[in-house]
């Protein structure tokens, strides 16, 4: 797998990133229940739970987006 590091990175810069990514993710998933699929409102019917798989599917998506959104360049810097 190639290196994702970019050439004008430091060493420890990626893995800071991904720490703040990573934060960010748990910030997310915590505060709006994401991947863990909501019930409608108003309906008392079978649960819309979904299963650890696709939970933890939705959970690395997100963490990819926000590896994306911690890794792109702030305007004016």
């Amino acid at each position: 797998m190639a290196d994702e590091k970019a050439p004008d990175t430091k060493p420890g810069e990626k893995n800071n990133r991904d720490e703040v990514a990573l934060e960010l993710m748990k910030f997310i998933a915590v505060s709006t229940g994401y991947g863990k699929g909501a019930p409608a409102a108003g309906f008392a019917g079978k649960s819309a739970a979904r299963s650890p798989e696709e939970y933890a599917e939705s959970l690395l998506e997100l963490f990819q987006r926000c590896r994306q959104a911690v890794g792109k360049p702030v305007p004016g810097e």
